[in-house]
């Protein structure tokens, strides 16, 4: 989006940034937005859904485990893989696990691997100034701008914004002919995020009902909880939070977003220092990412991790120790 001098937040106006290099404009519709849409929508409908039939009918202990086994591959396939890993290069893998890192990523249906990981790293290249593919202060600071501007970050960017140019922002990605291939069969995995749990439900169950139920609570359900949690990383922790590191955008620490995204809303010292592998650095930050990634060191699937320092975390407090702006 082109914003002129006159025009620009009073938070954007703080800073200089050229015009970003932008990507290819996509067309509405398209196939890719169109099944975006359609994951978008459904899942929320049934997670509408979800309170007044659990209410009624509960919930078997077969959908709460399949829910909350997809919940942890999926969400943490986004946080540890698309990430931590495939974006910031907070630690090498493995081929096998790189491979399982961008399968349980797509599973949580939030686009492509490389146009996720070309928008997140035009993201930071941007923070909260023009060119920011989601910043919530895009419309400016006053209340109906500000609620403007996070609903647009948790959610309007994915249909309005020219996405970010794989070949511009993850040329090392689009040169790995496996992890090009996933991401053009997307649509394929998309599949596999709702027929897996179907599958084991009727299995498990054996009956029809508990297809349909795993279905509804760990496939539309579970894929729902991990959309929101995720965009809310990008509009709350832009707009809320504290900031006890420096860092030149308003990303903020929001804790009880912390157990949900495992690790990833302690979000100001991950903008401080994008490519530390563990981002809840602070005495009682729970990161269940870091404490994943710790594991696959151990078992030597992962190597040359970027755990912080403390010099370099000491570094990047706030010299008068207040942590807000």
């Amino acid at each position: 989006m082109h914003v002129t001098p006159a025009e620009r937040s009073p938070l954007l106006s703080e800073f200089s940034e050229p015009t970003p290099l932008a990507g290819r404009p996509r067309s509405w519709p398209n196939g890719e937005q169109l099944m975006i849409g359609v994951f978008v929508a459904v899942p929320f409908l049934a997670l509408l859904a979800a309170v007044p039939l659990a209410w009624r009918h509960g919930l078997s202990p077969t959908d709460l485990v399949l829910a909350v086994v997809f919940y942890l591959v999926s969400g943490l396939g986004i946080t540890v893989g698309f990430h931590r890993h495939f974006t910031h290069g907070s630690f090498k893998a493995g081929r096998p696990l790189r491979i399982a890192l961008a399968l349980a990523g797509s599973l949580a249906v939030q686009g492509p691997l490389l146009t996720w990981v070309a928008d997140h790293r035009k993201h930071h290249r941007y923070s909260d100034r023009d060119g920011d593919p989601h910043s919530p202060w895009r419309y400016g600071r006053s209340p109906r701008a500000l609620a403007k501007g996070m609903f647009y970050a948790h959610l309007g960017w994915l249909f309005e914004t020219e996405h970010a140019s794989p070949r511009t922002y993850a040329p090392d990605l689009v040169r790995d002919r496996t992890l090009m291939l996933i991401s053009k069969r997307f649509g394929l995995v998309v599949l596999a995020s709702v027929a897996l749990p179907a599958l084991l439900g009727a299995v498990l169950t054996r009956s029809w009902q508990g297809a349909f139920s795993a279905f509804f609570w760990a496939g539309l359900v579970r894929i729902c909880l991990v959309h929101h949690v995720t965009w809310s990383i990008n509009s709350i922790c832009h707009a809320a939070g504290s900031r006890p590191f420096r860092s030149r955008d308003r990303s903020g620490n929001v804790w009880w977003l912390a157990p949900l995204s495992f690790g990833e809303s302690w979000h100001n010292l991950h903008h401080a220092d994008p490519t530390s592998a563990r981002h809840g650095v602070l005495t009682g930050q729970l990161d269940a990412s870091a404490r994943l990634i710790r594991w696959f060191e151990r078992l030597g699937w992962a190597y040359d991790v970027r755990w912080p320092e403390r010099r370099r975390v000491t570094a990047r407090r706030r010299e008068n120790g207040s942590p807000q702006e």
